[in-house]
């Protein structure tokens, strides 16, 4: 992917509004600001019994409303993923300015949605499979194949608006939601769409979840300080933190922008996806995948290692990842890994799987645009490993013109993107 000339403004890709729905705050700026407090939204499960599952910790959304978004009869049809994509994605549009309802039938034609999942409705299944054991085949809800569709976050976006330009939803495990903002990227710089609505959405903090992960050795234990299992390039890591949550951005051409004098936070000059070919789930241990994406979002995006003033790093909190992206910002920074700032927003909001990307694109794009690093909290016995700046414990001010987020799934699937300081 080629860089635009500065000039060219119909293809450079800016963020003019954001929208999240977070286990610390379930607004873009209630996320913000208590990432910059340092608030862990990890605390025992009240989503379901427990039981004899032996991990009873997660970090879940809380308080949330899904008829911010969406009328109540809506919402009991609907999925809880789908409630956190419809409520993210109303929040940027509201923040860009955009009134879809005042456009012609060819602007909405050149308007795209892109909503990621991992998962999906996955609670559906296991819903509809309970009521057709106890109750029969038909007592089966018809909206349960709807609800449960990976692509209907995106689609339902698209119906609410009546956008009728391309409609997307990838499925790529952790690296799922970031993968958004490149296909945003790629449409605007196409030429294909003027705006894009671009994010991720997840919401699998259930028991068949939870009892895999943990039987997979991937989730913490630290059941009796929620507030400190996720602790990202710790030593005493033992795991992540499963969350939920979604965030959106509105994503527009650099020139649809300004002629409509909208509000511009930051830009997207660059992203990159490669893949590991090693494993299921663990990460290839020379990082060589991951560090080539991280190489080659820099090369699409224009900027040396010296340039990039934060990393948004993956961050999950397991003994494997840590090391592994440590070596890879390593390997692809050299020297300049040492100076750059990073953090780990999991530290505090645990994995979104599917949303975790845009989640991580949405602190990146608010470091930009107050110049504020959040910090990786619980990191008190640095691993002799992980022997960057992570930002420990507390936030501090730093300038920040260009940020890049790291998002790595399972499967070996990595995927990095690259925000600056929008200059005209």
């Amino acid at each position: 992917m080629s860089t635009s000339s500065p000039v060219d403004l119909s293809r450079r890709a800016v963020i003019t509004g954001i929208g999240a729905v977070t286990p610390i705050g379930n607004t873009a700026p209630d996320y913000w600001r208590a990432l910059l407090e340092g608030i862990s939204g990890v605390g025992p499960i009240t989503a379901f019994e427990l039981g004899q599952l032996e991990v009873r910790i997660a970090a879940e959304v809380k308080n949330f409303d899904p008829t911010v978004a969406m009328d109540r009869k809506m919402a009991r049809r609907m999925s809880r993923f789908i409630h956190f994509a419809m409520a993210s994605a109303t929040e940027a549009v509201d923040a860009s300015g955009l009134d879809f309802s005042r456009q012609t039938e060819e602007q909405r034609d050149r308007t795209a949605v892109i909503i990621n999942t991992g998962g999906g409705g996955l609670e559906q299944v296991i819903d509809g499979t309970r009521v057709l054991d106890q109750k029969g085949p038909g007592q089966v809800s018809p909206f349960a194949i709807p609800a449960l569709s990976g692509s209907m976050g995106a689609a339902q976006v698209s119906m609410r608006y009546g956008l009728t330009g391309p409609v997307i939803t990838q499925v790529a495990a952790c690296a799922s939601s970031l993968i958004a903002f490149q296909d945003a990227l790629r449409l605007i710089r196409s030429g294909e769409v003027d705006v894009a609505i671009a994010g991720g959405s997840e919401a699998a903090i259930l028991p068949v979840a939870v009892a895999a992960l943990g039987n997979m050795g991937a989730l913490s234990k630290r059941n009796s300080e929620p507030t400190r299992a996720s602790r990202p390039f710790d030593r005493l890591r033992d795991g992540f933190v499963l969350g939920e949550g979604g965030a959106a951005a509105v994503v527009e051409s650099a020139r649809h922008a300004l002629d409509r004098g909208a509000p511009i936070l930051a830009e997207i000059s660059g992203a990159a996806l490669t893949a590991d070919a090693y494993h299921i789930s663990a990460p290839e241990p020379s990082g060589r995948g991951a560090s080539a994406a991280m190489r080659r979002a820099m090369e699409a995006a224009g900027v040396g290692p010296d340039e990039i003033d934060l990393i948004v790093a993956h961050g999950t909190s397991t003994t494997l990842n840590d090391v592994t992206e440590t070596r890879a910002i390593k390997s692809a920074f050299g020297e300049a890994a040492y100076r750059v700032a990073i953090t780990s927003p999991k530290s505090m909001v645990g994995h979104l799987i599917g949303g975790a990307g845009a989640v991580s694109a949405i602190a990146g794009i608010c470091a930009i645009r107050d110049n504020r690093i959040p910090p990786t909290i619980n990191l008190e016995n640095p691993d002799p490993e992980c022997d960057l700046d992570y930002t420990p414990l507390v936030a501090r001010d730093g300038r920040i013109d260009t940020a890049m987020v790291n998002g790595f799934g399972f499967g070996g699937q990595n995927s990095v993107a690259v925000f600056r300081r929008f200059v005209e």
